[in-house]
């Protein structure tokens, strides 16, 4: 007998992430697309809208920030959170597209499409797309009271 103490050699644990899925099981994320003039995120949650899954944006792909808002920013963007969703084991995603809203322009940033061309390009199930832009209600009261006072003074 030698005198030497046996070690036991660590194993490696696997560690997934994510929901467990078996074999070709689509499961479904949702992004969270916010395309300003200044910047674009992409905020990948579960379907719930609790958990979030991803978060990244053009700026964190960009060092200048006059770049920030450009669809190649937006690009990297959702090619590393496909990239990130994969990992998790999210093969789908339903899209919820944001732009400013409120009191300020309707209409999304240069970057909303290529973000969402680059999710469909990079091998993700695109699920439904909806427009979710908030829409300021005193706008319209505002509306109405203009067309109040260009019926008066006719």
């Amino acid at each position: 007998m030698s005198g030497r103490k046996k070690t036991k050699e660590p194993k490696e644990e696997i560690v997934t992430l994510g929901p467990k899925t078996r074999d070709g099981e689509i499961v479904f994320g949702v992004a969270h697309i916010f395309a300003s003039f200044n910047d674009t995120f992409i905020h990948v949650t579960d379907l719930s809208g609790r958990e979030t899954l991803v978060r990244i944006t053009g700026g964190m792909k960009v060092k200048a920030d006059r770049d920030e808002s450009s669809p190649y920013a937006a690009m990297l963007a959702a090619q590393d959170v496909a990239q990130r969703c994969k990992e998790l084991g999210i093969s789908a995603l339903h899209i919820k597209l944001r732009a400013t809203g409120g009191n300020k322009t309707k209409t999304p940033g240069p970057g909303a499409q290529s973000a969402l061309r680059a999710l469909a390009r990079s091998g993700m199930k695109i699920g439904r797309i909806g427009k979710h832009t908030h829409i300021h209600s005193y706008t319209y009261i505002i509306y109405l009271k203009k067309l109040r006072v260009t019926v008066v003074l006719k």
